[in-house]
């Protein structure tokens, strides 16, 4: 399999949406690790193992590869990544626009 992915999860402490960073969890997918897809269910794997207490939900995620910053490849994982389509007030700062 090509391409790349990241690692998304829901933190137990609020329900927020994170992704895995090199040094642990993240609300901004900018922050996000990037695996390539031959290595990421090993790397879901390891995380399911080290984050039983604090996130629920562990799974990858396609990146776009035509996108020049981290983006998800479906529009559902664009909406948990980059907020609501509905109005921008209501995104995270880091919000390219969902097509």
């Amino acid at each position: 399999m090509t391409g790349a992915s990241v690692i998304t999860a829901n933190r137990l402490l609020d329900g927020r949406i994170v992704w895995l960073a090199p040094q642990g969890w993240s609300e901004a997918i900018g922050q996000a690790r990037v695996f390539d897809n031959a290595a990421v269910e090993d790397a879901i794997k390891q995380a399911r193992a080290a984050d039983t207490n604090t996130v629920v939900g562990i799974y990858g995620v396609q990146l776009d590869p035509d996108a020049t910053q981290i983006t998800p490849l479906t529009v559902r994982e664009r909406i948990r990544a980059f907020g609501p389509t509905v109005h921008p007030d209501f995104a995270p700062v880091e919000t390219p626009h969902v097509h």
